[in-house]
């Protein structure tokens, strides 16, 4: 055999060893060299196929991370999805019922409902508050008003029976000033004649009042008795005598001046 021997040894697929021996010329002296050289050979690319078809075997995500993950597609169609992660359920943590009432709604008809009954119960104080205060005005207008009917009562029998020569005119003016209705008109009538009398007589009487208190009365009317005591001196009794009068007087309020005047005046008792 001549030529250059080479031998090449594939033990296996993964490592394939080869044996070259060069340099030996066939009957030449010197022997030949031999040098291994070892090198990796590649395993052949596997179909593709066989790829895709394990691919579509393996699962497409690891479950254990799959339960984070939500996948969104057009927002109109979302939908509330469950919490991955809730929490632990306690006492507090009930399930709201479906049929109560919105957050909010209990407070706020619960707020109007006390607005309404505090409402209602200020118009109820402020109604009261209005009757007794309307109460309190009528009983103390009436009250200032009878005060006011016996003053006037007092005064006008003591000027009805302290009547001097000496100031007639002033004087039976002085009741004719304090009396109104038949009273006026009677004393008016009849005042010429007392006059004439009192001066005729030298009368000198002057009176005190003793006792007065109303009988009846409101804010427009009012009957007061007044007892008066007087010391009347004449022509008949220059040293003068005591007299002892009861008056009963019917007073009304005049309107526009506010004065109490008397309408009828006689002795009693």
């Amino acid at each position: 055999m001549t030529g250059v021997p080479e031998e090449v040894a594939v033990p296996s697929r993964r490592n394939t060893t080869l044996k070259v021996i060069k340099g030996a010329k066939a009957g030449g002296p010197t022997p030949p060299r031999r040098r291994l050289v070892t090198r990796a050979v590649p395993e052949p690319a596997e179909p593709i196929e066989r790829v895709l078809e394990r691919l579509d075997r393996e699962p497409v995500e690891d479950p254990t991370e799959a339960g984070d993950l939500t996948v969104v597609g057009d927002p109109a169609e979302v939908e509330d999805l469950p919490d991955p992660h809730p929490e632990p359920a306690g006492p507090a943590a009930e399930e709201p019922d479906a049929a109560a009432e919105p957050a909010g709604a209990v407070p706020r008809r619960r707020a109007r409902a006390l607005t309404a009954l505090l409402v209602v119960l200020l118009a109820a104080a402020l109604a009261g508050a209005g009757v007794q205060g309307h109460r309190w005005y009528v009983d103390r207008t009436t009250d200032q008003a009878r005060r006011a009917a016996v003053a006037a009562a007092r005064q006008a029998a003591v000027n009805f029976v302290s009547v001097s020569a000496a100031s007639v005119d002033r004087d039976l003016s002085r009741i004719t000033a304090g009396a109104t209705g038949d009273f006026k008109d009677e004393f008016t009538r009849g005042q010429a004649q007392v006059r004439a009398a009192v001066v005729e007589n030298k009368v000198q009487s002057q009176g005190t009042v003793l006792r007065a208190g109303i009988v009846s009365g409101d804010r427009r009317r009012a009957v007061v008795l007044v007892a008066v005591d007087a010391t009347v001196r004449n022509v008949k009794a220059p040293d003068g005598r005591p007299s002892h009068y009861r008056i009963q007087l019917d007073l009304v309020r005049d309107r526009d001046s506010g004065d109490w005047l008397v309408t009828k005046l006689q002795f009693v008792g």
